[in-house]
């Protein structure tokens, strides 16, 4: 599991190993990973970084001085490096110097042939977008072009400039960015919100501010051991009983598609039994013939918990199966048209009577309904709020799914794929939620775990071609392999993070 921390506390902890170190020490430390990156960022496009144009975009403070110090590292390699400065009356003394003496020189414009750029406009302590003079050469950047005619690969400095740090938002214009260099450990913007997708490949390296982190991180990011590590492999003695077994009280007449395809998301997840209670139970027997199926809630037998909602409708009938489920004793998922029911407040007896786990799964209309307005810029405190307000796991559907719980820990899902938003998917990822709960794992753990492998699914349907929910529902198979022999998977980039020492 890796994590992600806020500025105030990246600080905090940046102060305390200051303490401990001489002056200037962890400056040394960032910009000699940061440097070592671009170094073989060069090697792999170009075969080494000798003569190759490398132009600093720096900005005020520690952020351009990371760069500049990387700069002459750079130089000393051999790498014509030029520093475009922003505001050269505030450009880190110390680094500047050590970039002349390397070699490197101060430009008055943006050369178009270059074959890296290193973005150090703004760090983790800026606010708001760019100022004019830095959105300007932002802009300039896709018409740079390498010595090889593509466009040069931009390495962003701790984050890509422009992001709001602490929420992954994007105030104004940002600098995208193919590789971003973190030190000491991972922020917000670098894993949720429109901010991440910036980021590129994202690198941290270790500057020894780990044990200085007094906090619990901000947002946590699953890896694929985690979920293996949660998920609930039968053993000798199981049966499908054991194993768990899920409701599903889903579809209508008029919806009887989402019946068919939060069972497919069910038996896809590790309940031993699947038992269909609606208006589509013939249909579902006849695509599903291991599924038991009933017309009615009532009628459905003994689960350890429910998936309701998708394509459910909003009439007296749905109203009817959402108070069955909510009057159950087990954990329950509500998705879609169950949402919507929620919003006029008369289950809320319903809900405070709820001893059992509850876990929520809104888009953003969703729930703006539920909440009374939108997410906003910060993702996972509006999740946290509703979380807390409804003292339910609220998984915020989304690119970066958000899921919070009421204890207020947060995770961002790294798999997430423009290809899922198409009908039908959250209609299977319920089902898995639901089938994960049935197998006993905790309202957090479970939909982590189905937000990951659901990102997943969607990237193996798009590799085969249209997503379709029935794709997606078909890729979740097989189920993660145990945690000794799976492997990291990064969420944007086939490769996984690495860790620079």
């Amino acid at each position: 599991m890796r994590g992600a921390w806020r500025v105030a506390e990246v600080r905090a902890a940046e102060q305390a190993l200051m303490a401990t170190l001489p002056a200037g020490t962890l400056m040394q430390r960032a910009a000699a990973g940061l440097a070592r990156r671009c170094a073989l960022l060069l090697t792999q496009r170009y075969g080494g970084g000798y003569g190759a144009r490398v132009l600093l975009l720096v900005g005020s403070g520690d952020n351009g001085g990371d760069a500049l110090y990387a700069g002459a590292r750079l130089a000393g390699r051999g790498a014509a490096v030029t520093a475009q400065l922003l505001d050269p009356d505030r450009a880190h003394a110390g680094g500047l110097a050590a970039l002349r003496r390397a070699g490197g020189r101060v430009g008055t414009g943006v050369h178009p042939t270059v074959d890296l750029v290193l973005d150090g406009i703004t760090g983790i302590g800026a606010t708001g977008g760019l100022r004019p003079a830095a959105a300007q050469l932002a802009a300039a950047l896709p018409e740079l072009r390498a010595r090889d005619r593509d466009r040069p690969p931009v390495v962003a400095v701790d984050v890509p400039s422009g992001v709001a740090v602490d929420t992954g938002d994007l105030p104004g214009p940002a600098v995208p960015a193919d590789v971003t260099v973190t030190f000491g450990c991972r922020k917000p913007a670098l894993v949720v919100g429109p901010a991440a997708p910036l980021a590129g490949q994202v690198e941290l390296v270790d500057i020894g501010l780990g044990p200085h982190l007094r906090t619990d991180p901000a947002v946590r990011v699953p890896e694929l051991a985690d979920v293996a590590a949660w998920w609930p492999w039968p053993s000798a003695g199981s049966n499908k009983y054991t194993r768990g077994v899920v409701g599903v009280a889903t579809g209508s007449a008029g919806y009887p598609g989402a019946a068919l395809l939060s069972v497919a998301g069910a038996l896809a997840g590790p309940a031993g039994l699947v038992r269909y209670a609606g208006p589509a139970h013939r249909e579902v027997v006849a695509a599903h013939p291991s599924v038991i199926g009933t017309p009615r809630v009532a009628e459905a037998g003994r689960v350890q918990a429910w998936a309701c909602g998708s394509g459910l409708g909003q009439d007296a009938a749905a109203r009817a199966v959402l108070r069955g489920v909510l009057a159950s004793a087990v954990p329950v998922v509500l998705d879609a048209d169950a949402l919507n029911l929620l919003v006029d407040g008369s289950y809320a007896a319903a809900l405070r009577g709820r001893d059992a786990p509850l876990v929520l799964t809104p888009h953003d209309r969703e729930f703006a309904r539920l909440a009374g307005g939108g997410p906003g810029p910060d993702r996972v405190e509006a999740a946290l709020q509703l979380a807390a307000r409804t003292n339910a796991t609220v998984l915020l559907k989304g690119d970066r799914t958000i899921v919070a719980a009421p204890d207020g820990r947060a995770w961002a899902n790294p798999t997430g794929t423009p290809a899922l938003a198409t009908g039908g998917t959250g209609d299977v990822l319920t089902g898995l939620v639901g089938s994960l709960l049935a197998a006993g794992l905790e309202p957090p753990a479970a939909a982590v775990s189905a937000a990951y492998l659901h990102g997943l699914a969607g990237r193996r349907a798009a590799a085969a071609g249209p997503v379709t929910a029935a794709s997606v529902a078909a890729a979740l198979r097989p189920p993660p392999a145990p945690a000794s022999a799976s492997a990291d998977h990064d969420v944007r980039n086939t490769n996984p993070d690495r860790t620079s020492t």
